[in-house]
């Protein structure tokens, strides 16, 4: 349930390649991905999206980038560019079924709701037989989860997504996936979670605990922000600044129209 992270050398966090608070998160996303190999990557959100094509320009080559269809998309392509210009090959649906299925893949998705032991609502929030808002649905949540590896982007870290009790069960945790049996854990591969605060991940005991801060933001802060209690000491590493490599790909190649601002506020 953890996974090894990618720590190139940092650059500083002063003066006027200072990285935003977004940048850091991309750099993040992408230690995730870093060491993956030649597996289809599906990550969903803005942040993901860049740290994903970080990760493959830079630390994983082989990497194959879905757009969640039936393309895969060349790693260097700008968001928000011409879609025909990011097709790199054509990929039917039976193939992308086939290779999700037999692990060959990890997907970031971005849940409204999310417990200690990673079990994630992206489907409706209140009673589900009268649910105050719909949602996404299930859609894959339920096979990605216990298929194959599978992270968490929140954008914006609060109570209301980590929460005690999700209301619908969506992507598969630790504690069911264990109650489930050998059948879902055998590819059960929970990653860490990434948020606009924090980088989380996952215990012996199964439950979230805290792996590094973001630069400016405290442990007290995070705690506070979560609605159940979070593991891990008091004193954790600042989560890593990301390296001048990294920021010119991110601010001239993969996103020079600064989307990333836009999910995630300096």
């Amino acid at each position: 349930m953890s996974s090894t992270t990618v720590a190139p050398t940092a650059t500083s966090s002063h003066g006027p390649t200072a990285a935003s608070r977004a940048e850091i998160c991309a750099a993040a996303m992408a230690d995730l991905y870093g060491t993956d190999g030649e597996i289809i990557a599906s990550a969903f959100g803005t942040v993901p999206a860049i740290g994903v094509r970080l990760a493959r320009e830079l630390y994983a080559p082989d990497l194959l980038i879905s757009d969640g269809g039936a393309h895969m998309l060349r790693g260097n392509t700008a968001l928000g560019a011409n879609p025909d210009a990011a097709i790199e090959a054509y990929t039917p649906f039976r193939t992308i079924f086939d290779l999700l299925w037999h692990g060959k893949r990890h997907v970031t998705m971005v849940p409204s709701q999310i417990d200690a032991h990673g079990n994630a609502n992206i489907s409706a929030i209140g009673d589900f037989a009268r649910p105050k808002v719909a949602l996404l649905g299930v859609r894959g949540a339920p096979g990605n989860s216990i298929s194959h590896a599978t992270s968490y982007w929140v954008p914006k870290h609060s109570p209301r997504v980590f929460v005690d009790r999700v209301d619908m069960v969506s992507g598969v945790g630790t504690d069911r996936a264990a109650a489930l049996g050998p059948a879902a854990t055998r590819r059960h591969d929970l990653r860490p979670v990434v948020t606009n605060l924090a980088v989380l991940n996952y215990g012996d005991d199964g439950r979230l605990r805290l792996q590094s801060v973001h630069p400016g933001v405290t442990v007290a802060a995070v705690r506070a922000a979560t609605g159940f209690d979070l593991g891990g000491d008091d004193e954790v590493p600042t989560t890593r600044i990301p390296t001048a490599a990294e920021l010119r790909l991110i601010r001239e190649v993969i996103d020079p129209a600064g989307l990333r601002n836009k999910e995630v506020a300096s």
